[in-house]
């Protein structure tokens, strides 16, 4: 079988926060919820229900999800950037015959607008799956290294019994994720490259 790597949306391939930040002001301005955007946008990784249960009461939080998710990408694609090095990191794996699986907790319709938008071509998108629970896409699609930046994507990876590659271009510092127990852990993805020509190079002598 071929190397698979997962890689999560957020803050590792892509920097959504100008989008997300767009989004959230406009979601205030017709709920006339006040929403501190700078904050919410500092905090990207849990799913969306987790972010507004700060914002409205629980029982509030489905029907508000439902309304952002609305205007999502109205206000949120075009903005949102690449990451330095995500686009070469998915063609370092293709170039070795890898594979490459988005995992994210993001919806997957609004996670396939932003690759698509930003000229990412994975092999699969899998959302609505945060922390452990991305494990199960990451075993069905037999990845053995998960790349993400925030402490619920090292726990993944770990339930996955795969790798766990930090990035930190999210919410944590490198010594923060080595202390979390990251197995890696690089400045961004511009360093992917050449950490997964030596790891896959080993995987395969080895297969």
């Amino acid at each position: 079988m071929p190397l698979t790597v997962g890689f999560d949306l957020d803050m590792t391939l892509i920097d959504s926060r100008p989008g997300i930040h767009a989004a959230y002001r406009e979601f205030s301005a017709r709920t006339g919820v006040w929403i501190d955007a700078d904050l919410v946008v500092s905090r990207l990784g849990p799913p969306l229900e987790h972010e507004l249960a700060n914002w409205f009461p629980e029982e509030r939080v489905a029907e508000m999800a439902a309304a952002y998710r609305e205007i999502y990408p109205a206000y949120a694609i075009e903005p949102t950037l690449a990451l330095p090095g995500a686009r070469e990191a998915i063609q370092a794996v293709r170039e070795t015959g890898g594979r490459t699986v988005v995992v994210t907790a993001k919806n997957e319709p609004h996670a396939e607008l932003h690759l698509r938008h930003l000229g990412m071509e994975p092999d699969a998108v899998i959302g609505w799956l945060w922390a452990e629970a991305k494990a199960e896409a990451l075993r069905e699609h037999g990845a053995s290294v998960y790349v993400g930046d925030h402490l619920g994507d090292i726990r993944g990876a770990r339930a996955a019994g795969a790798l766990a590659v930090s990035v930190a271009t999210g919410p944590y510092g490198e010594e923060a994720l080595r202390e979390a127990g990251a197995d890696v852990v690089l400045a961004d993805l511009t360093a992917f490259p050449a950490w997964w020509a030596t790891y896959a190079g080993g995987a395969l002598s080895r297969a």
